[in-house]
């Protein structure tokens, strides 16, 4: 009777230790994804900032006439990616329709992420490619997040 007893305590304990498992590798594989797209939206971003420099755009804020340097835009990049990971993992775990949530959250924020470009007062070159580089990682990250989760679910 008590092997049964044994038995029947190891399933209990192995359940609740088998979906902690799983979900764990869900929302683990969720983040390596995201850590890839991160690199790859801050690599692509900072290539088409330095393919703008190359044409002639200045990139220079006429508030304190300061120039964004490629690095910023690398840095700037990867800590709003990241936060794009936080919410899809966040979704993933607390959500019925992750991907679905995650692609309307992330493409309002990035519709008002074009707003502060549009009100700096920089030149018509570098307001346009201040905006095409919003896009820029928005186009790495969200299909590639969005797909993660679809996959995950």
């Amino acid at each position: 009777m008590s092997g049964m007893s044994s038995m029947d305590d190891t399933g209990v304990v192995a359940g609740p230790a088998s979906g902690r498992t799983r979900r764990t590798h869900r929302l683990g594989g969720l983040a390596g994804t995201g850590f890839v797209a991160t690199l790859a939206a801050m690599l692509t971003t900072t290539l088409a900032a330095a393919l703008a420099q190359a044409v002639g755009v200045d990139f220079e804020i006429p508030d304190g006439g300061e120039t964004i340097p490629l690095s910023g835009f690398a840095v700037v990049t990867g800590v709003f990616s990241i936060v794009g990971v936080v919410i899809a993992v966040v979704l993933l775990r607390w959500s019925a329709r992750p991907a679905e949530r995650f692609v309307w959250t992330a493409v309002s924020l990035t519709a008002i992420s074009l707003v502060p470009p549009l009100l700096v007062g920089a030149n018509a070159a570098t307001t346009t490619a201040l905006l095409a580089l919003h896009l820029v990682p928005a186009a790495v990250m969200i299909p590639t997040l969005a797909r993660s989760l679809r996959s995950r679910t």
